[in-house]
């Protein structure tokens, strides 16, 4: 799947994930407990049904593994993040850089304001839909750029 076929994508899922919290007036927890509903169900449907038709699954879901590099990489990503997070917030909270310091408080209270006027949920989408659309621009000068390489190559022969 391409760049394309990932912003539509993350657009889709977004855009369910809006409409179940934001117009369904549900939380998160609603939505994860009724996604694992439908998943079980699909799955206990599906095992019924190569059962009955003697169909055998080549690959069993109990066997699936991730290896101890990729568990120590993603734990490890994780916890960089974090402490970077927390480092440049104490710099800001002890007052030693005064610039830092008021970036983090003009941040806070524009989004403290913005929280008041929008909800959090239409924010988050608004940010997932600005995110699509730098995917699919990105994606479109890279087809565009190809496209004028080919031709002046095309036209220099």
């Amino acid at each position: 799947m391409g760049e394309m076929g990932k912003a539509i994508g993350l657009l889709i899922s977004g855009t369910l994930v809006y409409h179940h919290c934001a117009n369904r007036n549900a939380t998160l927890l609603s939505l994860f407990s009724d996604v694992l509903i439908v998943l079980l169900s699909s799955l206990a449907i599906l095992g019924l049904l190569f059962r009955q038709l003697n169909v055998s699954v080549p690959v069993d879901p109990l066997e699936w593994q991730i290896s101890q590099d990729t568990a120590s990489n993603i734990v490890a990503r994780l916890a960089n993040t974090v402490g970077a997070a927390e480092s440049v917030l104490r710099v800001a909270a002890t007052g030693h850089d005064k610039r830092l310091f008021l970036k983090v408080v003009i941040s806070l209270y524009f989004l403290a304001a913005l929280g008041r006027i929008i909800s959090g949920m239409t924010i988050a989408y608004a940010g997932l839909c600005l995110f699509c659309l730098y995917m699919a621009c990105q994606n479109s000068q890279s087809t565009g750029n190809s496209v004028l390489n080919r031709t002046n190559r095309e036209t220099s022969e």
